[in-house]
């Protein structure tokens, strides 16, 4: 009898994944070698529920003023409102106090809306770092806060932790129950900085931490 022969040995091909994984490696590695990585910006929001407030409050009161006009230039009287408005305007000085008033709201509403025009607002998201300068990825500050804060729990010593993160800065505070306070802040100052590298934020924040002993 003849033995059954073993069948040969297959060589292992690379799997679509594999595949897949080299390409984007390769990628990446000649857009590191191609030159720095874009400017990453925050994103600008839409400003939809101002711009519609505004658009409504300006559309009702050019209706009612163009109405009135109408109804003028057809024969009928001005309504009251308009002709108490004018006569106000017209006998009331510039130093009355409702006049000042009225302008100072107005200045400070024409105010607001510049600077909703000029600022990305979304202060609740910060950006990170991404190899394509289309692609646009947020991370929410609280999320953020989250991660920070459970990292500042694992350090031995720390009995309670506040993280909070602004837009260029973070600020950690920790309670210490033992250990000496010199020593947890250091090792809050390691743990913290390690978490925020594995952030990938895009403006990397600085890092302000304080520790405060706490006995029973």
């Amino acid at each position: 009898m003849k033995r059954d022969q073993d069948p040969p040995a297959e060589t292992e091909q690379p799997t679509a994944t594999d595949g897949g994984t080299s390409r984007t490696v390769g990628q990446l590695e000649i857009q590191a070698s191609a030159g720095p990585r874009p400017k990453i910006g925050r994103r600008w929001s839409e400003r939809r529920i101002p711009a519609a407030l505004t658009a409504l409050l300006i559309g009702a009161a050019a209706g009612t003023l163009l109405v009135d006009i109408v109804r003028v230039r057809a024969g009928q009287p001005a309504a009251a409102w308009r002709t108490r408005l004018a006569d106000e305007l017209a006998t009331r000085p510039l130093d009355d106090i409702w006049i000042q008033i009225g302008a100072a709201v107005i200045g400070l509403l024409g105010l607001w809306l510049i600077v909703l025009a000029l600022t990305p607002g979304l202060r609740r998201e910060v950006p990170l770092k991404t190899s394509d300068g289309q692609m646009h990825a947020v991370l929410d500050r609280d999320a953020a806060a989250l991660r920070l804060r459970d990292a500042a729990m694992r350090v031995p010593g720390v009995s309670a932790a506040r993280i909070r993160v602004f837009q260029h800065r973070v600020g950690a505070r920790a309670d210490v129950r033992f250990r000496a306070p010199d020593d947890v802040r250091a090792d809050l100052l390691v743990v913290l900085q390690e978490e925020l590298d594995r952030l990938a934020l895009a403006r990397p924040p600085g890092l302000s931490v304080r520790v405060r002993p706490r006995r029973k």
